[in-house]
């Protein structure tokens, strides 16, 4: 039997990059996933370019042995949040999973410019894609495994350190995030839902993979451009890492903290798909001979101004 065999999912975010690896991985467990997201096929978000819709995440779901169900949800509007809600009580009477992955700010967030010289409107509308919209969605949801006194919610961001990075508005999304995580742990303490944050590494999503001209297949050769590219990882790594948490029964004293795919990988004794473990702190430390930065540590801004944020100015892209 698989380990999470039986449990129901919701990703939210769920069109590309680690939303994707994520409801992926936990098909690959067992799950039964609801892949959220505004691109379906025929009908692409508005603004979106990219080729990736709901509807391919859910047939990867279900072809790594878990099943899949695509639902075309706009995560900013409230309405359709509460009509997914009540879908998912009708069909499964509870949820045992929330990914929150909602993002949308790849073209809004403006790195390498000081925060006076950045759009407000800009910086107003990444908020409220990637960060309103996360608590609208746990809002609804969070209720419904209240009520069954069970539960993991997971809230994706972009590092678990304090170190800036490398715009205001940015930093502001990707920390709230994490705050949002310890703030529903301390509402949720006298119950078993647990919630916490996430991050992956270096993530090698179909937009990386794409800006680097390499493939899944090949992506070793984006190391010829940017030889960090080495120490990244797939999205089905951090999609690991969620299905691992999911598992395990003693997640509940992680509540309220940030962590690394890189770290539960070594907890949890999970590889990427390559059988590979790639571990970002630790490649840190050699390419950089210093450690990974802990909360207040300035060596993360040092890093954002070196050769790797020249070749890949927006890593990581998810």
């Amino acid at each position: 039997m698989k380990p999470l065999e039986g449990r129901i999912a919701l990703v939210a975010g769920a069109t590309r990059g680690a939303g994707r690896g994520i409801a992926t991985m936990l098909g690959e467990a067992g799950a039964t996933v609801y892949c959220t997201g505004r691109s379906v096929r025929g009908r692409p978000a508005s603004g979106d370019k990219r080729p990736e819709t709901i509807e391919e995440t859910a047939e990867f779901v279900t072809a790594r042995g878990g099943r899949g169900i695509a639902v075309r949800v706009d995560h900013s509007v409230e309405e359709e949040v509460s009509a997914l809600c009540e879908r998912i009580r009708s069909e499964q009477g509870r949820l045992d999973v929330l990914v929150n992955d909602i993002w949308g700010g790849d073209a809004l967030a403006e790195f390498g410019a000081p925060f006076w010289k950045q759009s407000a409107a800009n910086g107003q509308r990444m908020y409220e894609r990637a960060v309103f919209t996360h608590l609208i969605t746990s809002r609804h949801f969070v209720p419904l495994m209240v009520e069954k006194n069970r539960g993991l919610i997971v809230e994706i961001t972009d590092g678990n350190t304090f170190g800036y990075r490398g715009s205001l508005w940015y930093d502001l999304v990707k920390m709230s995030v994490i705050r949002i995580a310890f703030t529903m742990a301390r509402d949720l303490r006298r119950t078993q839902v647990t919630a916490l944050a996430l991050t992956p590494g270096f993530l090698r999503s179909e937009e990386m993979l794409e800006n680097f001209g390499v493939t899944e297949a090949n992506w070793r050769d984006g190391a010829k451009k940017d030889p960090h590219f080495i120490a990244s990882e797939s999205p089905a790594y951090v999609g690991r890492a969620v299905a691992a948490l999911a598992a395990d029964p003693n997640v509940g004293t992680k509540a309220g903290r940030v962590f690394s795919s890189w770290d539960l990988a070594r907890e949890y004794g999970f590889t990427d798909l390559d059988g590979s473990q790639p571990h970002w702190a630790d490649y840190f430390a050699r390419a950089f001979g210093k450690p990974w930065p802990a909360a207040g540590d300035a060596a993360y801004a040092s890093w954002r101004n070196g050769p790797a944020d020249l070749a890949c100015p927006d890593w990581p892209i998810y």
